[in-house]
């Protein structure tokens, strides 16, 4: 009886559907040949034509082929739903790649225009360079960056960011430098208490965040929250610009000096893009001793 009836039915549901009779039939062979198996069956078989006629009489054939039409119609849509369901959720997946990457786009943008803000505040020009590794020894505060001597990059050149400045180029190859932070326990800034105009010195330590001030006198005027700039006295920072804000005072009267800590400005730890700074004058060079010169003492004539 389903071998007759079901195949009707699905071709009945392709005809609804505006299929045409030529394709749809095409699509039913497999049903077709069981539908032929079905009447050939019925007619070489005497039990089951006495059971089909018994059949029609009991229940009505429209009423069965209406059945399977209602149960093909609920497993197509059925299909469709779980197909689209499927499609949706990888839909949603891409769309939440693609979010996550326009917010990053928008996040690097506003650093992109706070860098450029920062570089329109200074006296000479900034070049942008891209941050491409990070040295991970615990004790170095490294970071490598990819402009060169072939854009102009120097030794002792400051790097800096919307914030603060960053750190200074160690090493200045053709196309990467190296950079050491102001947190690398090797470097020191000359900087100023942007509320009093105490000039003091700043030196690196082992956390990446903190600078330490080791020469501030007991009987200074210092205080958490105090900015610290740099003073620009050797042309190689630029003057004025933000390095870190105070963060700890402690006095103690045994000792000479107030132990002092500050917290960086700069972002050190985030962010791809930094500031190559070009003063605009040259820097004054370090002076240098002479190999091999000696200090004569003066000789005092007899009288």
């Amino acid at each position: 009886e389903t071998a007759i009836t079901l195949p009707l039915a699905l071709l009945l549901y392709a005809l609804l559907r505006g299929q045409p009779l030529r394709a749809a039939l095409g699509s039913l062979r497999g049903q077709a040949a069981v539908l032929g198996a079905g009447a050939i069956a019925m007619l070489l078989t005497p039990g089951y034509r006495s059971f089909f006629g018994w059949s029609l009489i009991t229940r009505d054939l429209p009423a069965q082929l209406h059945r399977q039409l209602q149960a093909h119609a609920y497993l197509a849509l059925h299909t469709a739903l779980v197909r689209e369901n499927t499609r949706l959720k990888q839909q949603l997946l891409i769309d939440a790649v693609q979010l996550q990457q326009t917010e990053a786009l928008q996040q690097e943008n506003a650093r992109l225009r706070e860098l450029m803000q920062a570089g329109a505040r200074l006296s000479g020009h900034v070049v942008v360079a891209t941050l491409l590794a990070v040295d991970m020894d615990p004790f170095r505060h490294v970071i490598v960056i990819d402009k060169g001597t072939n854009a102009g990059v120097f030794e002792g050149q400051t790097l800096l960011d919307a914030h603060g400045i960053i750190g200074q180029v160690t090493q200045a190859d053709p196309f990467s430098s190296q950079v050491a932070l102001i947190t690398d326990p090797s470097q020191a800034i000359q900087v100023e208490i942007n509320r009093t105009g105490l000039r003091t010195l700043a030196i690196g330590s082992a956390d990446v965040e903190n600078l330490s001030l080791p020469y501030i006198p007991n009987n200074a005027d210092i205080k958490p929250g105090d900015l610290l700039v740099s003073s620009g006295l050797d042309g190689r920072y630029p003057p004025g610009y933000p390095v870190a804000v105070v963060s700890q005072v402690r006095r103690d009267p045994a000792e000479p000096f107030a132990s002092v800590s500050a917290h960086a400005m700069a972002d050190l730890n985030h962010g791809h893009d930094v500031l190559l700074y070009f003063p605009a004058q040259a820097p004054v060079p370090a002076p240098k001793p002479e190999i091999g010169s000696k200090t004569k003492t003066p000789v005092k004539k007899p009288r």
